[in-house]
């Protein structure tokens, strides 16, 4: 088989784990941070893991992470 290209976008944004999860950041954490409550910033700071209806896709971008 012929080797896959890796999407630019998705490797820049998910990460896997050692189990297969895929790792993603929140959204909205870019600019106009004074408007948000700080509260909120530091929950978008943290990451977490993308549903499960998107992973395939996404492994599908990053064949080689």
């Amino acid at each position: 088989m012929p080797k896959l290209k890796t999407h630019s976008g998705a490797k820049k944004r998910f990460n896997l784990t050692k189990t297969g999860k895929v790792k993603r950041a929140h959204a909205f954490k870019s600019h106009i941070l004074t408007k948000k409550d700080t509260k909120r910033g530091r929950r978008l700071r943290s990451t977490t893991y993308a549903d499960v209806t998107n992973v395939e896709s996404i492994k599908k971008m990053i064949p080689y992470k």
